[in-house]
C-alpha cells in the first residue's frame, strides 16, 4: 500500500531553509505535500512557489504586497488554474493564525522574533514542528516547551548543530550526559584582525565559507553571536546549564555536534556542509530520507581541526553566554539588540564591531525581568529596540 503523503507547512518558505526544504519535497513529491507557504517581502518567489508548490494557503508578511501576490497567483496562473483553490493572506497576524491549521508537520524557518508566534501557536497546536528560528527558542523557550508539554507536540531542532546533538543523544539517559560541544566555523573572518574586521563590509560578511545562509545569519556567523545563540538555544532543548555547553572552531563544517558521556565516550555527528542533512532528518522523521547526497569523504576527515574561539576578537559569543547565565528576559534583550545592529549593518549605517557594541550596550543598561509571560517578552522587546533606535541615534546620529 501506498505511503501517505505528509503534510507540510512552511512558514519562511522564501529564505535558505525554505530552498532547501522545497527542494526535497521536489525530491520526494510521493511522500511530500505542500500545504502551506509564507514568505516575508519577497513577492515574486512566493508567487512562483504558490504556483509550483499548490498549497493550500500562502500568506505574505508585508501587506502591502498582498494586493501583489493575489495579482499574481491570478494572471500567471490563469492559463493552466494553477492559481485557483489557493486561499491568499497578508500580514504577521495572519500568517501567526496559519500555524494553528492543522498539518504533519511544521517547519518553522521565519527568521528573528517574526517567527515567534507562529512557533507557539503550532506547538500549542500539537504535531511535529521542526524549528530553525532559534530566536524563538532564545527568548520564549520556556513557553515553548510548557506548550509542547500540555499539547503533545514533538519538537525538532533543524538547526545543524542541534539535530546533531539530538541525533547524538538518541537511546541515552539524560543524566550520563557530561557536556555537550557545538562546532563553529568561525565564518569569514576568523583569522582578520580587529583593525580589518572594523572596515568588514556587509557583503564580506555574508560571504560564508562553508554554509549558503541568508544574510541576518551569515552576519550572526561572522560575529559568532549564531554561535551564542545557539548556546541559550541548546541549554533550553537539552537542559543543560551554560558551563556545560562548550564552543569549539571547526574550520570544516564536517562534525556538527558532540555530546560527551560521563564515562569518557564522545559521540559525533558528521555530514557535508548541506542543510539539506538535518532538513531531510526533520521531514522524514521517525524515518530517513533516501535523497543521495554527496557521501562525506572519509579522506577530509584526515585534516579536521578544532580549536577554541577568541573572545576578545568575538565577543558576541561571550555576550550570548553572559545574558543566558542573567536568565529572564536578558536573551530577549540581547536578540533584540542584536537584530537592530545586524540590520543597521547590513543597510550601511554602522560598522562590524558596532553590532558588538550595540549589543554590550543593551546588556550593560537595560533590566531584564525575571517574567517569562508572552506579554512580557512582546512588550520588553519593542521596549529594547526602542532603547537601541534612540543608542543609535545619539552614537552615530541614525534616525528611523
Amino acid at each position: 500500500m501506498a505511503e501517505r503523503q505528509k503534510t507540510v507547512a512552511l512558514f519562511g518558505a522564501t529564505g535558505s531553509i525554505g530552498s532547501s526544504t522545497l527542494d526535497l519535497v521536489l525530491r520526494h513529491p510521493e511522500r511530500f505535500r505542500v500545504s502551506i507557504l509564507t514568505g516575508g517581502r519577497n513577492v515574486k518567489l512566493l508567487s512562483q512557489l504558490a504556483l509550483r508548490f499548490r498549497p493550500d494557503h500562502v500568506a505574505i508578511a508585508d501587506e502591502k504586497l498582498l494586493p501583489e501576490l493575489r495579482d499574481n497567483l491570478a494572471s500567471e496562473g490563469a492559463s493552466e488554474g494553477a492559481g485557483e483553490g489557493i486561499e491568499v493572506h497578508g500580514g504577521d497576524a495572519a500568517i501567526a493564525d496559519l500555524a494553528r491549521i492543522d498539518a504533519d508537520l511544521t517547519v518553522a524557518a521565519i527568521t528573528g522574533m517574526a517567527g515567534l508566534m507562529p512557533v507557539l501557536n503550532a506547538v500549542e497546536r500539537g504535531g511535529v514542528v521542526a524549528i530553525a528560528n532559534k530566536e524563538s527558542i532564545v527568548t520564549a523557550g520556556a513557553l515553548i516547551l510548557e506548550a509542547a508539554k500540555k499539547s503533545g507536540a514533538v519538537l525538532l531542532p533543524m538547526d545543524s548543530e542541534h539535530n546533531a546533538i539530538m541525533q547524538a543523544m538518541v537511546g541515552q539517559k539524560p543524566e550520563s550526559i557530561d557536556r555537550i560541544i557545538l562546532t563553529a566555523s568561525g565564518g569569514p573572518f576568523w583569522d582578520w584582525s580587529g583593525e580589518q574586521m572594523q572596515s568588514a563590509t556587509p557583503q564580506q560578511a555574508v560571504n560564508h565559507p562553508n554554509w549558503s545562509m541568508g544574510a541576518k545569519i551569515s552576519v550572526d556567523s561572522a560575529t559568532m553571536m549564531n554561535k551564542g545563540l545557539e548556546v541559550i538555544e541548546a541549554g533550553v532543548l537539552f537542559d543543560l546549564p551554560e558551563d556545560r555547553i562548550r564552543v569549539m572552531i571547526h574550520r570544516q563544517s564536517l562534525v556538527h555536534g558532540i555530546v560527551c558521556y560521563r564515562d569518557g565516550s564522545m559521540l559525533a555527528q558528521m555530514g557535508d556542509a548541506d542543510m539539506r542533512v538535518p532538513i531531510s532528518h526533520c521531514l522524514a522523521w521517525p524515518d530517513r530520507l533516501d535523497w543521495q547526497p554527496e557521501p562525506l569523504s572519509l579522506d577530509a576527515l584526515a585534516s579536521m581541526t578544532f580549536e577554541q574561539p577568541d573572545p576578545d576578537r568575538f565577543p558576541c559569543l561571550e555576550l550570548a553566554r553572559e545574558a543566558m547565565r542573567a536568565g529572564g528576559l536578558a536573551p530577549t534583550s540581547l536578540n533584540a539588540a542584536n537584530e537592530v545592529a545586524v540590520e543597521h549593518f547590513l543597510n550601511g549605517s554602522i560598522g562590524f564591531l558596532d553590532i558588538a557594541g550595540l549589543n554590550r550596550h543593551i546588556l550593560d543598561t537595560i533590566d531584564h525581568p525575571a517574567s517569562l509571560a508572552l506579554d512580557a517578552i512582546i512588550s520588553h522587546d519593542r521596549m529594547v529596540r526602542k532603547s537601541c533606535h534612540e543608542w543609535l541615534a545619539q552614537q552615530h546620529g541614525i534616525n528611523r
